[in-house]
């Protein structure tokens, strides 16, 4: 499983989050979603612990704390799901010839 940060500051990098969860146990991964247009990082990652009882010890700590001039939000991320995305057509659009005569 894996920790959901959110409302995190755009100059935080990976070592930053690294550093502030480690107070609470072994850090296994820090990720921190970029946006592809801008480069910059989008404001919320992910964090795994070594342990369940580490992150959850995390996640009530750091919960609506104040860091880097921000409240985060921290709680256990939701499992991604598949499918949704891409938009694309419904129904068959159709032209103007109705069929009939």
């Amino acid at each position: 499983m894996s920790i959901y940060v959110g409302n995190l500051s755009y100059q935080v990098r990976e070592e930053d989050l690294k550093q502030v969860f480690s107070e609470y146990g072994t850090v296994k991964t820090v990720q921190l979603p970029v946006d592809r247009e801008t480069g910059r990082v989008r404001g919320f990652g992910f964090v795994e612990m070594e342990t369940e009882a580490e992150e959850t010890k995390a996640i009530e700590a750091l919960d609506n704390a104040e860091w880097m001039g921000r409240s985060l939000k921290v709680n256990k991320a939701k499992p991604k799901i598949d499918g949704g995305g891409g938009g694309g057509r419904r129904g068959s659009g159709g032209g103007g010839y109705s069929g009939r005569y």
